[in-house]
């Protein structure tokens, strides 16, 4: 493997970058690729030494499971058991921005560490043609956390990815601006009752719609999913909720026009245009002469849970 260098930045709707990708990635390496979510740092979910190097990559807590991409259902309940529940949403909401938590069926040959050792395991099926086109080629589960060192804002574009600058990547999968900007939703079917540990752009809602009532994790919960770390996609420099004005010194990210700033994640107030936004306006933000920055109220409903969760999360205390 490589040890420093520029990664070679290719087009993912070429079918020549998807054959040379999928190479890398059954020969243990690491490959960026755009999702319909974020971009994902990917690495073969069978093998435990190139789950490593994203772990190491990123600097990751070890504690942290990946997400395993698979192109298809079939493929997906090959390696986690269909509950009930898993069908129904399954069915509904995929492919698209939604994680399940199944228990490992017998003889998943995810790799331990791609699970942090647990006997569940997080499979997605993307909404990306490119994505599955790419994991159909590959023959694999592939683990693809963001592709952004450990706490910091998840990439949307294939320059974000690129300024991560991560010494072990070999090729980035160029998809353009990703169309939903948000993590999956990420849902524990592994049990009786469903239980939501993540929220994105599958809704709390819609899910309910589809199963009945969900619980929902709480801070402080053990972590057995990708996404329920306190602090986490965070900029360098102290960010506040809620804000109504700014204050001395904050530079504002703005939402539907209430605190006049230049960043506004929706002018128009739209939360799948603020969803969209919100990395790369945080990116934006994260610069030097910024020291601060305030964050207007952004509507808790819906998609807005979602937005809010993130916020939160940028916003928390470091430790």
């Amino acid at each position: 493997m490589p040890d420093s260098h520029a990664p070679q930045i290719r087009s993912m709707a070429d079918p020549d970058a998807r054959r040379a990708a999928a190479a890398i990635l059954r020969a243990g390496g690491l490959v960026a690729f755009a999702t319909e979510t974020v971009y994902g740092l990917g690495a073969d979910a069978t093998d435990e030494a190139a789950v490593a190097r994203i772990f190491e990559a990123k600097g990751r807590p070890r504690f942290n499971p990946l997400i395993s991409h698979v192109p298809d259902m079939e493929s997906a309940f090959a390696l986690g058991v269909a509950t009930p529940a898993a069908l129904v949403v399954a069915e509904a909401c995929w492919p698209g921005p939604l994680t399940l938590v199944l228990r490992r069926a017998e003889g998943c040959p995810i790799a331990w560490l791609t699970t942090a050792g647990l006997e569940t395991a997080a499979i997605r099926v993307p909404g990306s043609d490119a994505a599955r086109a790419l994991l159909a080629e590959v023959g694999r589960p592939v683990a693809a956390p963001s592709a952004n060192r450990s706490g910091r804002v998840s990439p949307t574009s294939a320059a974000h990815v690129a300024a991560e600058e991560f010494s072990d990547l070999e090729l980035i999968l160029d998809g353009g601006p990703c169309r939903v900007g948000l993590e999956s939703t990420v849902l524990d079917v592994s049990g009786e009752r469903p239980r939501l540990l993540r929220p994105g752009a599958v809704t709390r809602e819609r899910i309910e719609a589809l199963v009945g009532p969900v619980e929902l994790a709480s801070h402080g919960d053990a972590i057995t999913a990708p996404g329920m770390l306190a602090t986490h996609y965070a900029p360098s420099v102290p960010v506040r909720l809620g804000a109504t004005a700014l204050r001395d010194g904050e530079t504002g990210l703005d939402f539907a026009g209430r605190l006049g700033c230049a960043d506004d994640l929706s002018p128009r107030g739209d939360m799948v245009e603020a969803a969209a936004n919100l990395f790369a306006h945080l990116r934006r933000l994260d610069r030097p002469g910024v020291t601060a920055i305030a964050v207007a109220p952004v509507p808790e409903a819906g998609l807005g849970a979602a937005i809010n969760d993130r916020l939160r999360r940028a916003a928390a205390p470091r430790g």
